[in-house]
């Protein structure tokens, strides 16, 4: 019997959205990735009310998701409407205008890659229990891997030496340098680095010598 096949990307993104409405106690989600020159693109929106506060933030150019990506952290915001906006006040201005009353911002990251953010808006005030929190996390960096494996995985599947000639020496030492600082797997160390050498347009093996050189790290950022 066959093996079924994966989900392409716009399949993958909506189930991944949909496992965030499903997990948490909100009333919608967007998912949208970075490119290589930091803009964002939409993956995927639960509702058109999503979709707007995922364009009026890109349009903007300030709100919640620009501070989750710089600051590669939550930003939560339980009472949208009755709390003030000084970091972006034209956002909150266009805000107030809608029936969002919470809206929480969650960077997907895979290591020291940012990959892009998740946003989450309720209709109800109110905060994230420790348990959402915790559950969002999860969801967010399952979602990361998810979206980050579909595109760019390994042509030669989950053995990470396939493919790599006995004389690429560096990469062998710099996956094993990147699994010790994520945790992961050689296969997913692999991943990252040719994650990252894709979306700087830069070789795997320019990208391994970053790595030995420690001019790169992939260490997740503590929380």
């Amino acid at each position: 019997m066959s093996e079924p096949e994966p989900p392409d990307l716009d399949a993958l993104c909506s189930i991944l959205c949909a496992s965030f409405i499903e997990a948490l106690p909100v009333s919608g989600v967007a998912l949208s990735a970075f490119s290589g020159s930091d803009r964002e693109t939409t993956l995927c929106a639960s509702d058109a009310l999503a979709a707007r506060l995922d364009e009026l933030q890109f349009d903007l150019g300030e709100g919640p998701r620009w501070e989750a990506a710089s600051t590669r952290s939550p930003v939560l915001l339980p009472y949208a409407r009755s709390m003030t906006h000084d970091r972006w006040p034209v956002f909150g201005m266009a805000l107030s205008g809608t029936d969002v009353q919470a809206l929480f911002v969650f960077p997907l990251l895979v290591g020291a890659m940012d990959i892009g953010v998740v946003e989450l808006y309720s209709t109800t005030p109110g905060e994230l229990t420790e348990s959402d929190r915790a559950t969002a996390r999860s969801l967010a960096d399952r979602a990361a891997w998810r979206l980050l494996r579909q595109i760019l995985v390994p042509e030669s599947g989950d053995d990470p030496q396939a493919g790599l000639a006995p004389s690429r020496r560096e990469i062998h030492q710099a996956t094993g340098m990147v699994l010790a600082q994520t945790g992961g797997t050689a296969a997913e160390a692999l991943l990252l680095l040719r994650a990252h050498a894709f979306a700087n347009g830069r070789s795997v093996r320019e990208t391994s010598e970053d790595v030995l050189g420690r001019r790169l790290d992939f260490t997740p950022p503590t929380t």
